[in-house]
């Protein structure tokens, strides 16, 4: 009788692949979550179950799954969060005609296309329901519903009526589209997910489509899709089989389940991937730390896999450096480079630590606008389009849509202008050519030389314009717009015309309707100087040098730097501070506390796991607190940090 063979520490999970592929191959088959915690080799093993599942790698099962598959035309679908995400699996799977893979916006177009009168009904009534709960919710205030409420109110009674007159709904997952019948990325989630519950057809169509359906980083996808999906696979042999993977230590945004695993029924399969292949053991020991936390205001519960490193990965080392918050941001930029210098002495003299080799995370948006001088743009996109406006970790986000035009047709536009302001003005054509302007060219030669002179006058005052270092965003909008260079959002042009002084912000405690919020964003944007448009458009475009915590989300770094300034957080969704002691829990968290609600702990706990684990080799913490001498007392009694693995910023004198 032959024995097993013995499992090192480092291929203790070696056998979940085979124990997955059991739960999808089961008569009927199982759903399951997989618990995957950071490095884990989540991809590898969803591949390797993958093929095994479409008969890549011999097995039995696997391969009878496969025919019955291809005999009735029909595929695994893989929910991935990240297009980046879609590219590995697809690079890693090679030619599979028996798997899809997508992001969930695409996958949820791809049900719902074409199915215009099914859409409308769907956006109708979740509108309808969200304006039934923001009118009892207003009521239910002392003051009712107040004239800001109104406006928000009257608005979502506008969208209403905006859809019950749509025809054909557009969508494209790659870019926001804008105009009648676009439809935003949470328009398409929020509309399949109603059709999935209320619509049988549309079930039947998934379940023919894809009996399997494996969603990656599961803590993250919107609550209302997840539901619905759940609901479907319910029973065993509802023909539906879902595999959720993730962590939800690691969910980031709020259209998440607080708590997933406390969600997944019990009839399902739970395995889980217990090695740290990614760090060395100091950053794994300090993540564990983290996450088993007994703070003061956390309500999550601390549940999860403790991870184990790899055998080999011994070493590793993590500082964490406190400042003071009310230092300008001049001096905390020399603070973080003295931080640096610190840690190339600590890790021995890493290259990386000398010469900005290592990465920057950032916890907060406004920290990496400030650190990248474009606050004011950041601020003003903020307030037209909140979700729209900071990069995300699945690439969607492009900025508000109203806006699009700046990123696209007037940066190239702009790419057609040398550095001395001269208009290659066949560069120029082409890029009138490819946005479909020269179709709009008047036939008459006369009324067409006329066109082309004014559009020529018009490009060379926008570079005119766009040279001087004082012009801002109203100024280098004035020719392309009254020119008509493009057919640009209407929105945008109102606002533009629009002279009037922008309202008052809201006081504290007041409401501000979303007319007045995005007026002020519009009069802020066309305030900005145009020069940081370009330091926004790298932002957006993850190629800033600073990045947060959901651009980076599934990436690694050998060496990692995070930034934590809570002053420049713009809210009170997360605080460091009060995780390491420079500050008191607040009002709204012990509130929070007692009904058992999400807190900011609980958040800032999330999102320091986050940034954490994704070094490798080493790890500094800076924090900049409004007590650092309590942060620094709080620390040395945590337990997370050994002696000599915390002290305070020394900023030198420029």
């Amino acid at each position: 009788m032959s024995q097993a063979p013995m499992l090192t520490d480092n291929n203790r999970d070696a056998g979940v692949v085979e124990e997955i592929c059991g739960y999808l191959t089961e008569e009927p088959s199982r759903s399951y979550f997989l618990f995957a915690g950071a490095g884990s080799g989540k991809t590898r093993t969803l591949v390797e179950v993958l093929r095994r599942m479409t008969g890549v790698v011999g097995h039995e099962k696997g391969g009878q799954v496969a025919r019955r598959l291809r005999m009735h035309g029909r595929s695994i679908r893989v929910i991935t969060y990240t297009k980046n995400a879609v590219s590995v699996i697809k690079s890693r799977l090679g030619d599979n005609d028996l798997v899809g893979v997508s992001t969930i916006h695409a996958f949820c177009w791809e049900l719902i296309s074409g199915f215009n009168d099914d859409i409308r009904a769907a956006l109708i009534a979740v509108k309808e329901t969200q304006l039934e709960r923001e009118t009892a919710e207003a009521l239910a205030k002392p003051r009712g519903i107040t004239a800001a409420k109104q406006r928000d109110l009257d608005e979502i009674k506008d969208d209403i009526a905006a859809f019950r007159t749509t025809d054909v709904f557009l969508y494209h997952p790659d870019r926001e589209t804008y105009g009648p019948g676009a439809l935003a990325h949470q328009h398409v989630l929020s509309a399949t997910a109603w059709l999935l519950r209320n619509r049988p057809t549309l079930q039947i169509i998934l379940k023919d489509r894809h009996p399997i359906v494996l969603i990656d980083e599961s803590q993250d996808t919107m609550k209302g899709m997840l539901d619905a999906l759940m609901e479907l696979s319910e029973s065993a042999g509802s023909g539906l089989t879902l595999g959720l993977l993730g962590d939800h230590r690691q969910r980031i945004y709020q259209d998440g389940h607080v708590d997933l695993p406390s969600l997944v029924p019990a009839e399902w399969a739970t395995p889980e991937l217990k090695m740290n292949h990614r760090s060395q053991r100091r950053i794994v020991t300090l993540i564990n730390k983290i996450w088993g936390a007994k703070l003061e205001g956390r309500t999550q519960p601390a549940n999860g896999v403790e991870q184990q490193h790899r055998s080999e990965k011994t070493g590793g080392i993590v500082r964490i450096f406190v400042g003071d918050t009310s230092r300008s941001p001049g001096d905390k930029v020399l603070g973080e480079n003295w931080c640096a210098e610190r840690m190339l002495k600590a890790t021995g003299g890493e290259v990386a630590w000398g010469q900005n080799g290592y990465q920057m995370l950032a916890l907060e948006h406004k920290l990496v606008a400030t650190r990248g001088s474009f606050l004011d743009v950041y601020g003003a996109m903020a307030l037209l389009d909140p979700n729209a406006a900071a990069p995300t970790g699945s690439g969607e986000n492009k900025g508000p849509a109203a806006v699009q035009f700046l990123f696209n047709e007037l940066e190239q536009l702009g790419a057609c202008i040398d550095v001395h302001g001269v208009v290659d003005e066949f560069k120029a054509t082409e890029v009138f050519r490819r946005f479909g302007r020269l179709d709009e060219m008047p036939e008459n030669f006369q009324e067409r030389a006329s066109r082309t002179d004014e559009m020529l006058q018009a490009i060379e005052s926008f570079a005119s314009i766009r040279a001087n270092p004082l012009a801002t965003i109203g100024n280098v909008l004035e020719p392309v717009l009254s020119a008509n260079l493009f057919d640009v959002d209407q929105r945008l042009k109102v606002a533009h015309a629009d002279k009037s002084p922008p309202p008052s912000a809201p006081g504290r405690g007041e409401e501000e309707s979303k007319h007045d919020r995005m007026r002020r964003g519009w009069c802020a944007l066309f305030a900005c100087p145009w020069s940081q448009l370009q330091q926004y458009s790298h932002y957006l475009s993850g190629n800033s040098l600073l990045a947060t915590h959901q651009v980076v989300k599934g990436s690694e770094f050998l060496h990692v730097m995070v930034v934590m300034d809570d002053k420049l957080a713009g809210s009170n969704q997360i605080s460091y501070d009060k995780i390491f002691g420079g500050m008191d829990l607040g009002k709204t968290d012990r509130e929070n506390i007692e009904k058992g609600k999400e807190t900011t702990i609980d958040r800032s706990l999330r999102l320091l796991y986050v940034t954490c684990s994704r070094a490798q080799e080493s790890l500094a913490l800076v924090l900049w607190s409004s007590d650092p001498d309590a942060a620094l007392a709080r620390i040395e009694a945590s337990g997370w940090f050994g002696e000599g693995e915390f002290e305070a910023i020394q900023i030198k004198a420029s």
